[in-house]
């Protein structure tokens, strides 16, 4: 009771000479009297005389439920759980509002900015049965008063699967858009990419077309040359798709044009640091030198070395071969990462087949018949 004829005391003292309407004035003191409705207190304090044109917000609070039908058109066609909103107010509004809590000492107070995204959260909310999280919002909606617009931005989905591809002279990554370098333009529909030829253009089209979205942006599990094939169950990749409109949905195999997906699912995030991994390859060398000598290179440690400087090891987990006529076709089992071409030929990589055999030779085709991922606990 104490604090309450105190803050209406002071409440008395700034009528006198502004004008507040109910939210701005029951803002000022909600804190200090641990409650949750400013405009209730507000009408309270008033004492029931009627508001005037609000000093503070001039008629801001009169107009939220405009504004959150600006924010839930904006976040039509979204689907979303969560959300988070921001505004962007006139200046002007700021400075009355820290003029008034500055003059009266009014400490703790919740700023103006902080109490109209209170106000259309609770809006909005109601509206959408979603629940707001400041923390990690499905869907974040910013209000620019000043101009009455309205933006949304949905929180990234990342997804993973696995691709096969039958076809070769298909490259594994596409080239970005020349206008924009890949950060999205009109040109290249706000996607970053200057078509979908490729693996990456083919898989986020089909993404694009299952979640909507901008941008995406792809983490590896290795990489293959533009003749290779990638048999088996495929190539692990993790996918981030930037502003979703989707997220809620089931991802199912998929026959593109030179790729299959399977194995498609929603993770919270992509693995965190290097990729381990082991892939399984068979290619084709002409079958010269001393074919038996092959059979040293299992379980040896294959040292790699880059124009960098960087030296690297990958290790040959098996090897076995058959000859064909005047090729020789290899199976081997070796850590992801390994070059192939650089190994058959020996270019900065030693031991390699070419060493191993005596005789100069190159890598004739490679396919990857399996990739494995090596979790690390």
């Amino acid at each position: 009771m104490q604090r309450y004829k105190e803050a209406a005391l002071s409440a008395g003292r700034i009528l006198q000479e502004y004008e507040l309407c109910e939210q701005c004035l029951g803002r000022l003191f909600s804190k200090r009297l641990r409650l949750r409705s400013n405009r209730l207190l507000g009408r309270r304090l008033l004492g029931g005389k009627p508001a005037g044109r609000c000093h503070i917000c001039r008629g801001l609070f009169g107009d939220l439920g405009h504004y959150a039908q600006l924010m839930t058109d904006a976040a039509s066609g979204y689907e979303f759980e969560s959300f988070m909103v921001g505004c962007m107010v006139r200046p002007s509004v700021i400075d009355r509002d820290d003029q008034v809590r500055s003059r009266y000492r009014l400490r703790g107070a919740d700023g103006i900015k902080t109490d109209i995204t209170k106000e259309l959260g609770r809006i909005f909310s109601r509206r959408t049965r979603a629940r707001a999280d400041p923390l990690r919002p499905d869907l974040t909606v910013i209000l620019n008063m000043r101009d009455r617009s309205c933006s949304v931005h949905s929180r990234s989905v990342i997804v993973s699967g696995r691709y096969v591809k039958v076809q070769r002279g298909v490259t594994q990554k596409q080239k970005s858009c020349e206008d924009c370098a890949g950060s999205g333009c009109a040109k290249c529909d706000w996607h970053g990419l200057s078509g979908y030829e490729s693996v990456e253009g083919q898989i986020s089209e089909f993404l694009f077309g299952r979640l909507g979205g901008s941008v995406a942006r792809f983490t590896w599990v290795g990489g293959e040359d533009k003749s290779s094939l990638v048999l088996g169950s495929g190539r692990p990749f993790f996918a981030r798709i930037q502003n979703p409109r989707r997220r809620k949905i089931r991802l199912r195999s998929k026959v593109l044009d030179s790729v299959r997906l399977g194995c498609m699912g929603m993770v919270s995030r992509p693995p965190r640091g290097p990729l381990r991994f082991v892939s399984t390859v068979q290619m084709s060398v002409p079958a010269t030198g001393d074919l038996k000598k092959l059979k040293k290179l299992a379980g040896a440690t294959v040292a790699v070395y880059e124009k960098s400087g960087r030296r690297s090891e990958k290790k040959i987990h098996s090897i076995r071969y058959k000859r064909k006529k005047d090729t020789l076709e290899v199976m081997m089992r070796a850590d992801g990462g390994l070059p192939i071409k650089r190994f058959v030929s020996g270019d900065e990589v030693s031991p390699s087949i070419s060493q191993v055999l005596g005789a100069p030779c190159t890598c004739l085709e490679f396919d990857f018949v399996d990739v494995s991922m090596i979790t690390i606990n």
